[in-house]
């Protein structure tokens, strides 16, 4: 599984990065790994899913993280996860 992660702010996209899993974890456990490293990668805590994260990403393959998603102030609109490859 690979994952593109987007932080946007004011409609431009600020950084970006690729993160990949290959291991024959379940879909969740790996998706929940992955926001880990990108966590790490953006130098941020770890968002927390709502039920509307959850919906969003279960019918389209990605989720916003807004600010209701994390605990710490954030300095951009949002950080957006999109499975690129299963």
């Amino acid at each position: 599984m690979r994952i593109w992660a987007k932080i946007w702010k004011d409609g431009h996209m600020l950084r970006d990065t690729v993160v990949e899993d290959v291991s024959d974890d379940t879909r969740t456990h790996k998706v929940l790994r992955l926001l880990q490293e990108v966590a790490i990668a953006f130098d941020l805590e770890k968002p927390i899913w709502l039920e509307s994260n959850i919906r969003d990403f279960k019918r389209h393959a990605k989720t916003e993280f807004r600010r209701d998603n994390f605990i710490e102030e954030i300095d951009f609109d949002y950080l957006e996860i999109r499975v690129i490859e299963e």
